[in-house]
Parts: C-alpha cells; sequence; structure tokens
C-alpha cells in the first residue's frame, strides 16, 4: 500500500471539488464556462478568474507532486487550463476587425464583446445591447496570459496569435484616457451607460501591462518575434492617473469593493502603501457587512426596490433616486474571499482568521457535502423598512 503525504491528500480533496464544481461545466469544444446551466453566455472576466483556481491547483500538484499520478493530474489541470485561455483567445481573434477599428475609433460600439456563446465561441448580444468596454476584463486575461505562460505552459501557438496579442496591449495601453463600463458592466452609478474612467479597469491594465512587458509567448523555445513589448511611458501614466483617483472608483463612485482586486490579488497594482490601506480601510467602513460587501454605495442591484422592466439594461434613475437604496444594497460574499486573500498575501495571521470565520458563515453546502459561495444576499422586501 501507498504512503500519500498530508499535502497530497488535501490537494485530491480540492481536485474532487475543482471537477465537480468547475471543469465539470467546461465545454469540450470550445473550452468555455457557461454562466450557468440555463444561460450559455461566457463572460470573459468570469472565464479567467473560475480558471485561476485552476492553475493555482496545477501548479500545487507539480510542486509537490512525489508520484506519477499527481504529475498526470497536474498536467491534466494544466491542459484544462490551456483550453479555456485559447478558447477565450480564438472568440476575441473572431473580432479582430473590431479591435483594430477600435484603435482609431476609441468609439464603445467597437470594442470587443464582453461576453460569448460557450457551445460555439461566437458573439451573444449586438454591439449596442450590452456595455461590451470592459478594459478590466481585457486586462485581467492579458495578466493571467503573462502568469500562466511564465509559469511554463503555451497558450499562443503561432505568430498571428503573438501578434493579436500585442494588438490587445494596444487596446488596453491607454485605458488611464479610455471610459469604459466597468466590472459592473453598467457604467455610472445611475444606470444610463455612461462609460467613465473607472479605478479598477486602469489598476487592473497597468498590472497586465507591466506582467506582458518583454515576455515571449512562446516560452524558452522562442525569439525576437515572439516577444510582447509595452511602451514604458503608458504603463506609468496608468499608475499616475489611479494614484490620482483613489480611493474613488469613479466620478459617480464614491468607493467600491471591485478595488480589492487591484489592491491585492490578483493585480497588486497600488504601490504606495498609504493609498493602500486607505482604501482598504473605506471599503471595510463603508461597504463591508455580515454577509460580504455592498459593490458600492447606494447599488439598487438585485434589491426589492429596482426597476427590472427590462432584460437587457435596468432602467436608469435620476441621482436623487438613487437614495431609495441607502441601507438595502446586496452584499457579495466573494468579497471576504479577497479580504482573506490579502490577509494571507500580507502574512496577517489575525484578519486570516476573522475573514475565514465570516467565509465559514455564508457558505452553503450541498447535499454532497460540497461548499458552494452564494453570488450575492438580498435584503427581502419584507425587511426593507426595517434595514432603513
Amino acid at each position: 500500500m501507498r504512503n500519500r503525504s498530508n499535502s497530497g491528500v488535501r490537494l485530491d480533496y480540492y481536485q474532487r471539488l475543482v471537477n465537480k464544481t468547475i471543469l465539470k461545466h467546461q465545454n469540450p469544444v470550445t473550452g468555455l464556462f457557461p454562466a450557468s446551466e440555463t444561460n450559455n453566455h461566457a463572460w470573459v472576466r468570469d472565464n479567467v478568474y473560475s480558471i485561476m483556481a485552476v492553475w493555482g491547483l496545477a501548479l500545487a500538484y507539480r510542486k509537490t507532486a512525489d508520484l506519477d499520478e499527481d504529475r498526470a493530474k497536474s498536467f491534466e489541470l494544466e491542459q484544462s487550463v490551456v483550453k479555456l485561455m485559447r478558447g477565450l483567445l480564438r472568440c476575441m481573434m473572431m473580432q479582430v476587425n473590431k479591435l483594430e477599428k477600435f484603435k482609431y475609433s476609441q468609439n464603445k460600439t467597437d470594442a470587443l464583446h464582453a461576453k460569448y456563446c460557450s457551445l460555439t465561441g461566437k458573439t451573444v448580444v449586438g454591439d449596442t445591447q450590452w456595455g461590451h468596454l470592459q478594459i478590466d476584463a481585457t486586462s485581467l486575461y492579458l495578466l493571467m496570459l503573462a502568469q500562466i505562460t511564465a509559469s511554463g505552459l503555451q497558450i499562443v501557438y503561432t505568430l498571428d496569435e503573438v501578434s493579436f496579442v500585442q494588438n490587445l496591449v494596444f487596446y488596453i495601453e491607454s485605458a488611464y484616457r479610455t471610459p469604459d463600463y466597468g466590472i459592473w458592466e453598467r457604467g455610472d452609478k445611475t444606470n444610463h451607460g455612461y462609460p467613465e474612467l473607472n479605478s479598477s479597469s486602469i489598476g487592473m491594465a497597468k498590472a497586465a501591462l507591466e506582467a506582458i512587458n518583454e515576455l515571449d509567448l512562446f516560452g524558452s523555445r522562442g525569439g525576437p518575434h515572439s516577444v510582447v513589448h509595452v511602451l514604458p511611458d503608458e504603463a506609468q501614466q496608468c499608475q499616475a492617473i489611479l494614484h490620482s483617483m483613489l480611493p474613488r472608483e469613479s466620478n459617480s463612485k464614491e468607493i467600491d469593493a471591485a478595488l480589492l482586486s487591484i489592491l491585492s490579488f490578483p493585480a497588486f497594482a497600488v504601490d504606495d502603501t498609504r493609498i493602500i490601506e486607505e482604501t482598504k480601510n473605506m471599503i471595510k467602513e463603508k461597504l463591508q457587512g455580515k454577509y460580504g460587501c455592498a459593490r458600492f454605495l447606494r447599488d439598487g442591484h438585485w434589491t426589492a426596490k429596482e426597476d427590472r422592466n427590462s432584460d437587457i439594461v435596468p432602467q436608469g434613475y435620476e441621482p436623487w433616486e438613487l437614495q431609495v437604496f441607502e441601507h438595502i444594497e446586496c452584499q457579495w460574499p466573494m468579497f471576504f474571499a479577497y479580504l482573506l486573500l490579502d490577509a494571507a498575501f500580507f502574512n496577517n495571521k489575525e484578519e486570516v482568521q476573522l475573514y475565514s470565520k465570516l467565509m465559514d458563515t455564508v457558505i452553503i453546502k450541498s447535499e454532497e457535502g460540497i461548499p458552494y459561495v452564494p453570488e450575492m444576499y438580498v435584503v427581502p422586501n419584507e425587511k426593507v423598512e426595517l434595514e432603513n
């Protein structure tokens, strides 16, 4: 009977979780993850975040593998990562004409689409039917492409693909002066669909530009033609504007929990520790609740008071109408995960324990005992007055 190390047994547990919660949903043809079993739309941002867990587990197996079986598991996980990243690359390459056009027009209708069909890789909504211009999503893809490639996996196969990735760099490098719809896809806080400069988008672009600069996309087998280049001024411009905006997310959002993604994992885009602490403390003070963090102040999304007459673009509001959402914003448990990771990276043991306990209180277990984190917790209509 073979002996298994404690770390190997633990990794096997995580592998079962990953297979049952993530990889079982990966499309065998495109490699993409659908939004749900009833919605085949595959968001670029969501797909990249989903595959991070798979890539991280593959690296853990690679580091601790003491048996051929463990090395095989690592390779299987790595191939799933490659399949997803190449699936997204293929989706975006089918819009190469839009990418070229956007470089000159800077028009939001020429932006790369934010989501694709998980079955075919084709677009699912029109250019004007969604807030497609989301610099943070494309930047997140490039950031992870750089890190995954640096870890030894090959995502990019040909020089045509290298040229396209270089074009993606051009697409995001002016994030510091490109208003977009942001991580929440709705633009300004009033939901009228007005793009604005978003700190979370600028920060993610800055991180991606720094990560991919001078990276050989063919790894150790590449040459001068497979290296990606970034103008150093562009990353510095992003940093300057980012530092001047924080702790604000945008003109309409005083603070936003999405900033956690650039203060710490995965972007680590802010260099000034004073700004990091100020922004983090403001998020905890203004947005953190019992079940997670609100996305931003007076966020009406999915609240009992939101007008959802439209299935595509929620009804817009006048600025004074947003007051009705005060104190009843939905709370998103995933931000506890961001704060937990932040505490772990900075070796803050007290906060690791705190947010581990908070995560335990919001997790829901299936009949099989698999832990799931709900998307959000909502104040029911009958409790709205109590919150106010």
